[in-house]
């Protein structure tokens, strides 16, 4: 995936924010972010709130600052019912929700975003490890240029058995549909 580092501005203490084009990251933007359980990785979600947003799903519905969202891309796929993943928050919430709770609903703090993947029955994000911190932002994912069928922990380091794989079913295991499309 190609991101551009620059197009969201971070605190505007920086040259690149007074002489690149930039704006504050937005409700609904895709952003580029290090896993907070694991700087080391990458991870691509869409942004749900904001510092002071209210959030919380019931029966898979966002639910922000008291409004039901319309989100034409998220998916459902899963006909199995999960409390943790399907109403939010819950007992089980993260522990870095502990003191973010106010009558059933999550409250974004400040420097901090709450980030949902679109396939919403399978995304490891903010419901199970937390908020995101503003600097942890990466930038805007702008094109996947190669997409791969394969599992995570195939690409958290490159091996000789990895890079096999790729060389015997680049062809059927490259997902075409996705290469060179937007995220």
């Amino acid at each position: 995936m190609l991101v551009d580092k620059v197009g969201f501005s971070n605190t505007g203490n920086n040259w690149t924010s007074y002489v690149l084009p930039n704006r504050q990251v937005k409700r609904g933007d895709i952003i580029a972010f290090r896993y907070p359980q694991d700087v080391r990785q990458t991870f691509v979600k869409r942004v749900i709130g904001l510092p002071g947003d209210h959030i919380q799903l019931q029966n898979k519905q966002v639910i922000r600052n008291g409004q039901p969202l319309e989100e034409p891309y998220a998916q459902h796929t899963s006909t199995h019912a999960d409390d943790d993943r399907d109403n939010f928050p819950t007992a089980a919430a993260p522990a870095a929700f502990a003191n973010h709770v106010q009558d059933g609903e999550v409250v974004v703090p400040p420097d901090m975003l709450f980030v949902l993947g679109d396939n919403r029955d399978n995304s490891l994000d903010s419901r199970y490890w937390g908020f995101v911190p503003r600097d942890y932002l990466v930038g805007k994912p702008l094109v996947i240029y190669w997409s791969y069928d394969g599992s995570t922990k195939d690409f958290e380091t490159w091996n000789i058995e990895h890079l096999e794989d790729v060389a015997l079913h680049f062809f059927t295991k490259t997902r075409w549909s996705r290469t060179l499309t937007a995220p």
